[in-house]
């Protein structure tokens, strides 16, 4: 029976350099990789060029965005630090970006190019287990946003929009003041108008849920909106927004107006009538 040495067709798996260090290669400039810094509303790159490099966020927070040919934008993702950006360019060369990279707050990234990126995750094991890490995160967190957009009501897409910014749910403590957001921003985040999202900010504000004076504090009590539809344990249930009355009920008539009286059925094309 052929070994792995005497098996002509066998190919030996390459181990890695021991000495190397996937932190240090993604916190470090090299060859082809260096170090880039992104002001508030500034761009990593953008939709339709060319998608040549990954970047590994430092520092900061970012964001991805799509245009639709009407000129409609949308935001599909929220990044943080330890997040890789643009990922989709070790997928084949010549590739176009889908979507805008921009800066929510000052970011500090490595960037690595194509060919860079492809050899070391080829090469280094290590570094292949942290990119696939990435990848299902990646997957599973863009379920969880396609199920928050298709069931939850906005109210619900604020505060987790507003819990994923603060942190909430990964190691470590939460960095509960989050970076300066504009609400005309968190509107187009989460899909509504900015009037909508002042008017939950403020109930937030309200029941002791977040702090805001120019920058916004989430407490953790926050969470009971999303995980239990509950706002604070002395007020349980969910304030009544909906304003609207189901089609078919009409208003009731006020003590004194004028009694509604049933309209008679009009007679039928060559029904007699009495009389």
């Amino acid at each position: 029976m052929p070994t792995a040495k005497t098996d002509p067709h066998h190919r030996a798996q390459p181990v890695g350099d021991p000495g190397f260090s996937s932190e240090a290669f993604l916190k470090t400039e090299g060859p082809h990789r260096r170090l880039v810094h992104i002001k508030p509303g500034g761009v990593f790159f953008s939709q339709g060029t060319e998608s040549n490099c990954v970047f590994y966020l430092l520092a900061g927070r970012a964001k991805l965005t799509v245009v639709s040919k009407s000129g409609k934008e949308a935001t599909i993702s929220l990044l943080t630090v330890g997040d890789f950006i643009g990922e989709e360019a070790i997928a084949g060369a010549g590739g176009l970006r889908m979507a805008t990279a921009s800066a929510i707050s000052a970011c500090s990234a490595t960037r690595i190019g194509r060919d860079e990126m492809i050899r070391v995750l080829h090469e280094q094991h290590a570094f292949s287990d942290l990119f696939l890490h990435f990848l299902l995160a990646r997957g599973m967190r863009t379920q969880a946003d396609l199920i928050d957009q298709l069931f939850n009501s906005s109210e619900k897409r604020l505060a987790r929009t507003l819990l994923l910014m603060a942190e909430f749910g990964k190691p470590g403590e939460p960095e509960t003041l989050i970076p300066a957001i504009t609400q005309e921003a968190l509107a187009e985040m989460i899909g509504t108008t900015r009037s909508r999202v002042s008017f939950f900010m403020n109930r937030f504000r309200k029941l002791g849920l977040i702090e805001y004076n120019g920058r916004i504090r989430v407490h953790k009590s926050l969470l009971n909106v999303v995980l239990h539809d509950r706002y604070t344990d002395g007020n349980a249930q969910k304030p009544n927004t909906n304003t609207r009355r189901p089609n078919g009920i009409r208003k009731p008539k006020t003590a004194g107006g004028p009694a509604s009286t049933p309209r008679q059925a009009a007679p039928a094309p060559n029904q007699k009538t009495n009389g």
